[in-house]
């Protein structure tokens, strides 16, 4: 029987038991010690953001000497990066790996702000930063802290074996054969190109009429595409379920639906087969991640949308190699209109099947030359607001 002496006993031998340990591995080998909070004193020291074309550059130190860096692209930088700044009262001097909590405190700020595209897409720059001061400061990759890869490779696009055709041109709100042939056309010359085992996706990117989509899905099998992509503006629920009832082929969008509340309508209503958020624009990792646990409920895998730089192609990554459901990623390395050539790096490699390996470590793994930066944000920056018009010279979606 347990008695208060046996307890007593047990608990010397345990204490003797510890100090064995310790002589005999060393206070610096001690399991017990390096379970330690290593983050408890780290706080936010400054925040600095640099615009070079398209992007904003976010840098976010601390007092222990560990950086994170992350980028806002998506919206007008005029205009994100003074944001981003005004934003940083609300984290300095606060503990950097307490993530959740500053993402919180960040997106639920301000009632009138909060959810739209200026503070989602420049909270993402924040979020980034702040997953890659934990991961440096504790030597890992981001996606480690997110409960480990649940593959060995990506799959990504654009490659031999993936293509994503664009919508050619521009559409009336309803079309007649020519348009539908010069759709077709384009998918088939990308389906040559991949050959039977690969990927085509078209990219209806909202700015085919929901008429000419069901037009279009007429003139091809329902296998010819892995996915049909932004079906239809954002915003009309309604619009997706009635593209979802007349077309056979799946249908992808997300890119412009920002965190859980602005995903959950079309898992509810079952109108998307694929999610594709960016994490640029939903809110960084943090968001990210909830979204694709809220898809897998409904198991709906992600495609992620990124034309990012390598800070938010990494980000992305990141979080795609630790989700169970997942389809395939967007993946432009030498887009230098998103990445100033140079700025920043990231290692990656493409095998012979269309595949990358893992994002690296620690952190984001990816390496800024903070002085090409610097350079490169003194130079005169423009933005000009984009448009489309149909060729009776009204507004077009694009």
């Amino acid at each position: 029987m347990t008695t208060r002496r046996n307890l007593l006993a047990s608990a010397a031998a345990l204490t003797a038991g510890h100090a064995l340990l310790d002589e005999a591995v060393g206070q610096e080998k001690n399991p017990a010690a390096l379970v330690a909070d290593r983050a408890s004193s780290i706080k936010i020291t400054r925040m600095s953001a640099r615009w070079v074309n398209p992007a904003v550059f976010l840098k976010i130190e601390t007092n222990h000497g560990v950086i994170g860096w992350g980028e806002v692209k998506g919206v007008d930088p005029r205009v994100s990066k003074p944001l981003a700044e005004s934003l940083f009262e609300l984290i300095e001097g606060e503990n950097p790996t307490r993530i959740e909590y500053l993402w919180q405190k960040i997106y639920r700020a301000h009632r009138n702000v909060r959810g739209g595209a200026f503070l989602c897409h420049t909270l993402a720059g924040i979020d980034m930063a702040l997953w890659d001061i934990t991961g440096k400061l504790w030597g890992v990759p981001v996606f480690r802290l997110l409960g480990g890869p649940c593959r060995d490779r990506i799959r990504v696009y654009h490659t031999p074996q993936a293509r994503k055709v664009p919508p050619p041109g521009l559409f009336e709100h309803s079309s007649n054969p020519a348009d539908i042939d010069r759709i077709v056309a384009a998918i088939k010359r990308a389906r040559e190109q991949v050959g039977p085992k690969g990927a085509v996706m078209f990219d209806a990117h909202s700015a085919v009429p929901p008429a000419t989509l069901i037009q279009l899905a007429a003139a091809l099998q329902a296998y010819d595409v892995l996915f049909i992509e932004e079906p239809a503006v954002p915003g009309n629920i309604e619009t997706f379920k009635r593209i979802k009832q007349a077309v056979a082929i799946p249908l992808a969008a997300g890119e412009r639906d920002r965190t859980i509340w602005g995903v959950l309508p079309y898992l509810q209503e079952r109108c998307l087969d694929v999610l594709q958020p960016d994490c640029c624009h939903t809110g960084g990792i943090t968001s990210m991640k909830k979204i694709a646990t809220l898809a897998e409920a409904y198991y709906v895998p992600l495609a992620p949308h990124c034309t990012a730089g390598f800070l938010g192609i990494s980000a992305s990554l990141h979080v795609a190699a630790s989700v169970p459901l997942f389809l395939i990623h967007e993946f432009y390395p030498d887009n230098h209109g998103f990445n100033v050539k140079g700025i920043t790096r990231m290692p990656w490699q493409l095998d012979a099947e269309g595949y990358i390996g893992l994002p690296p470590g620690p952190g984001l793994g990816v390496e800024v030359d903070e002085e090409l930066l610097e350079q490169e944000s003194r130079k005169p920056q423009t933005y000009k607001w984009p448009g489309s018009k149909l060729p009776d010279g009204s507004i077009a979606d694009y």
